[in-house]
């Protein structure tokens, strides 16, 4: 079934088989990174997120659809990667992750982490585990409000501007003295000023799309760590 990408990547379908990639956060962003994952040859991923699904997500989410309404996000993740592929080993962890709980979800051996959730003090808690531990990861900054997703792109978290919360990143890393790079998605588009903020199918997707590429390009590589 990965013919058309062992083509591309030199038959090393083998090697991303192996790996364990975790996915923190199913909405917008991550629910599109999850599925590309399973569609890259990615077999063994954990899952963290504790929503059910809203038809307010139908706009924009890859596991939003009318027969899925009110099913936990994990649950249904798992149900799409066995339909993609039976061979997919999917751990699911219905709930919030928190400062409590982090030790736990990092309890194994986790090769990569996507952070797709939106929770300031979490995704500053998931950074710096990451960092502590080791562990390869992509933090996606906001997605909402924008309408460019050709203005995205990956860069070290030192090198961002217009996001809010990149901002707030930023000021971790440099209240903290950390050194080490930190591998974000951001986008340079200034966010539109709404009472609420709004999403598109787009923005969202593309950012879950690139954070699978960087994953995948990256546990190619022989010293990604």
């Amino acid at each position: 079934m990965f013919d058309r990408l062992e083509l591309l990547i030199d038959g090393k379908i083998n090697l991303l088989k192996n790996k364990t990639v975790m996915v923190i956060g199913l909405g917008g962003v991550g629910g599109h990174a999850f599925e590309s994952l399973v569609r890259s040859g990615i077999e063994n991923i954990i899952v963290i997120d504790n929503d059910t699904i809203d038809i307010t997500n139908l706009n924009r989410q890859a596991l939003a659809y009318q027969n899925t309404i009110d099913k936990p996000k994990v649950l249904v993740a798992k149900e799409v990667a066995k339909n993609i592929n039976p061979n997919c080993k999917i751990i699911s962890h219905q709930t919030f992750l928190n400062e409590e709980n982090i030790e736990n979800a990092f309890n194994q051996k986790i090769d990569f982490v996507i952070d797709a959730i939106d929770t300031i003090n979490i995704k500053k808690a998931i950074i710096k585990k990451c960092l502590k531990e080791n562990v390869p990861f992509i933090s996606i900054m906001g997605t909402g409000n924008k309408m460019h997703p050709e203005l995205l792109e990956i860069t070290d978290i030192r090198k961002t501007e217009y996001d809010p919360i990149a901002k707030i990143i930023r000021k971790m890393v440099k209240d903290e003295k950390i050194n080490k790079k930190v591998p974000v998605i951001f986008s340079k588009e200034k966010p539109l000023i709404k009472e609420k903020i709004g999403s598109n199918a787009f923005v969202p997707a593309t950012a879950g799309l690139l954070a699978t590429s960087y994953v995948v390009n990256k546990l190619l590589e022989e010293d990604y760590e």
